[in-house]
């Protein structure tokens, strides 16, 4: 009984820690705070910020990035779900400015309501801008299906990932909550779905 308790433990210990890895690719997560020549570690053309789920936190990671240097541009996506207000890209935005960003150095999407909208609608903001390297921003349970997203709609570009550490619905206790393990779960099952209709098409 004893040898099966350890292995029901190793078993979910090793699931967490797989979901967590599988779920929140960070391409910078072996650099230093600003960029460097480290393979893997160089400045970006841009750095590109969806909101949803905690959108401040998002925002907010993506500024942290452009102070430290990793692109001179900002691209915030995303609408609003009340269409009376100002769309999410507009709010991060003015998140950005009230901590010294310049205006020209933020570029917004505000039409997208869901993450392929957000894939479909930055790519061609991407290639209009002659664009060849970007950071992607989301929180860490969002972070692969954004990449993959971004990936279908233009190859031409070199997409890395840096999700935010913490916010107000994911940390590295996500596994404690029955909110977290939906969360993982049903970014999971829309990952599968993904990887089904690039097969179908």
């Amino acid at each position: 009984m004893k040898q099966f308790l350890i292995g029901v433990v190793i078993v979910i210990v090793i699931t967490i820690v797989t979901i967590s890895w599988f779920l929140a690719p960070n391409s910078l997560a072996n650099c230093g705070e600003s960029p460097s020549e480290v393979r893997g570690c160089g400045r970006a053309d841009v750095i590109v910020a969806v909101s949803g789920g905690d959108t401040t936190a998002r925002t907010q990671t993506a500024i942290d990035l452009y102070k430290n240097g990793w692109a001179p541009k900002l691209i915030f996506s995303g609408a609003a779900a009340d269409k009376t207000g100002p769309s999410n890209a507009q709010v991060m935005r003015t998140q950005a400015l009230k901590q010294g960003v310049p205006d020209e150095a933020i570029t917004i999407e505000g039409v997208s309501e869901n993450t392929r909208q957000n894939a479909e609608e930055t790519a061609t903001l991407l290639q209009n801008s002659d664009v060849s390297s970007a950071i992607i921003v989301s929180s860490s349970y969002h972070q692969k299906r954004v990449l993959l997203e971004f990936q279908a709609h233009t190859s031409a570009i070199q997409f890395r990932t840096h999700p935010t550490i913490e916010d107000n619905q994911w940390s590295v206790w996500w596994w404690t909550t029955p909110y977290g393990w939906f969360l993982a779960g049903s970014e999971v099952v829309k990952i599968i779905a993904f990887y089904i209709q690039e097969v179908r098409a």
